[in-house]
């Protein structure tokens, strides 16, 4: 008899350290159509989503809009801890009042701002009292206005236009409801508010792109009908009361955000996290062993976050000779964690919808993104021009720069005399809304399980811890043939 490549249990046990571009899977057999594959998946314990994206907490991809457009996707977000206790826990109640998950495509400014639009800030610029959102909403702009202006350096706050031609409609309200507001009072614009406060402003443009988007679902909503939201917290004494804020604010799950996780000081958060907030699921990591993810499943995690230096922006293996491979320590953590029924996240190296399937069939229950999201509308930060290229800042939280915003503790340097960088700062091209791109890669996924024979990541995990699912190496020259090669230029478009 003749077999067809290895099963994972022996690949995985020759004492190398695979990427997910160094292993492929063998296609098996389909009876089932696209359509029937289902993504739905455990974020944790008690977190259910409908597709198994997360979006990393780092200071370049996870705040308010982020959060609010992967839980309107069925996924979830998980808001940095690299700002101030009261800051992360006001991103949250932001992020569960986008009702509507669309990024602003006007200005904001505080009263005592001067000069005139930004490129980004659209036809109009509103003021508010702390000169960003969510506050109590003074007045507007048009461009027009401006433009008419001789001093372009006047003050704002003195030639606003104040709010009784201001449309409002309360934050919970729906597309369709909106929709009715601009139509029935002949609006360019309509704000929405919550509690005296403006949460986002939705103009008649903003609805007509995101009619060209794929439809959404329902979304990852919590018993309270509102965005279910994640936040990432240290192990500091200190994250103690930040914890207090967050689940004052309604957080959802948090994640102890630990480039190495094995340690006393989670093991002894774990724990206290469990005590005081029973009904808190908690994730724990990073991990990339077996060792480390049974210390933390004793301690009581309800899921468990693996990677180490497999970023885009990471160098630790490079730093501190300290890491694995991802396609490896996503295996292995997952078979150990799967034998106590804790969900896996597969944080880092994911580039494109190939990645996410090797991730999800080679145990985990969701993948972890931070470059993948990076560059989209959703992400925090302006977009600049380099070199003719629309790109947006993107950087490690083990990056100087985010260590002095407070992620070295993360690191556990925070009061080390002396900081080593274990990450970059870069940039990243404009990849429009996730509300689009993400749609087109989860189909993707759909057709890579379809080729596996597999209708559900339950079924995935079956096929691979029954050996049916079978997988090789690739060498270096299959790699080169598995991706576009041999022209002399092409155009890459996925969607």
């Amino acid at each position: 008899m003749f077999d067809d490549g290895f099963p994972a249990s022996k690949l995985f046990s020759q004492g190398y350290s695979y990427t997910y571009d160094d292993v492929i899977f063998l296609p098996h057999y389909i009876d089932f159509p696209t359509d029937a594959v289902s993504l739905a998946t455990n974020l944790s314990r008690n977190v259910r989503l409908s597709i198994p994206c997360v979006a990393s907490p780092m200071d370049t991809v996870s705040e308010a809009h982020m959060a609010a457009a992967m839980a309107a996707l069925g996924g979830i977000a998980f808001v940095h801890s690299n700002c101030s206790a009261t800051q992360q826990a006001s991103i949250i109640r932001a992020a569960k009042s986008l009702r509507v998950p669309i990024a602003p495509t006007v200005g904001f400014v505080g009263p005592d701002a001067a000069g005139g639009f930004g490129p980004a800030d659209g036809k109009y610029v509103f003021v508010t009292e702390s000169g960003t959102l969510p506050s109590r909403l003074l007045g507007y702009i048009a461009k027009s206005d401006w433009e008419d202006l001789q001093d372009k350096d006047v003050k704002i706050f003195d030639y606003m236009r104040d709010c009784k031609t201001v449309e409002n409609a309360p934050w919970n309200y729906d597309l369709g409801k909106i929709e009715a507001v601009l139509e029935d009072r002949k609006s360019d614009f309509v704000v929405l508010e919550r509690d005296g406060e403006v949460v986002n402003v939705v103009t008649k443009d903003d609805l007509e792109r995101l009619k060209g988007y794929p439809k959404l679902g329902v979304g990852t909503v919590g018993s309270d009908g509102e965005w279910m939201v994640g936040a990432a917290i240290g192990t500091r004494d200190s994250d103690k009361e930040r914890l207090e804020h967050l689940v004052k604010a309604g957080v959802n799950v948090v994640v102890l955000d630990s480039s190495q996780g094995n340690s006393i000081y989670q093991i002894e958060m774990i724990k206290y996290i469990k005590n005081t907030y029973p009904q808190l699921d908690v994730i724990g990591g990073n991990v990339v062993t077996v060792y480390q993810a049974e210390n933390l499943i004793e301690a009581g995690v309800d899921g468990l976050r693996v990677g180490m230096g497999s970023g885009s922006i990471c160098t630790t293996q490079e730093v501190c000779a300290v890491g694995r491979g991802q396609a490896t320590a996503v295996y292995k953590v997952s078979s150990i964690a799967s034998r106590y029924d804790v969900p896996v996240i597969a944080d880092g190296g994911i580039s494109n919808s190939g990645h996410i399937v090797k991730a999800l069939t080679l145990g985990a229950s969701t993948v972890m993104m931070g470059s993948f999201l990076a560059g989209s509308t959703e992400a925090p930060g302006a977009y600049e021009y380099q070199n003719g290229h629309r790109v947006k800042k993107y950087r490690g939280m083990g990056s100087l720069e985010a260590m002095t915003k407070g992620s070295d503790a993360r690191y556990l340097g925070d009061t080390a005399k002396l900081k080593i960088a274990q990450g970059v700062v870069g940039a990243v091209a404009d990849k429009g809304s996730i509300l689009k791109f993400i749609p087109y890669t989860m189909q993707a996924v759909k057709q890579g399980f379809q080729d596996l024979g597999a209708s559900s990541l339950h079924s995935a995990h079956e096929l691979l811890y029954s050996s049916t699912l079978r997988l090789e190496v690739r060498t270096g020259a299959a790699q080169v043939e598995g991706g576009v090669h041999g022209l002399v230029s092409y155009e890459k478009k996925y969607f």
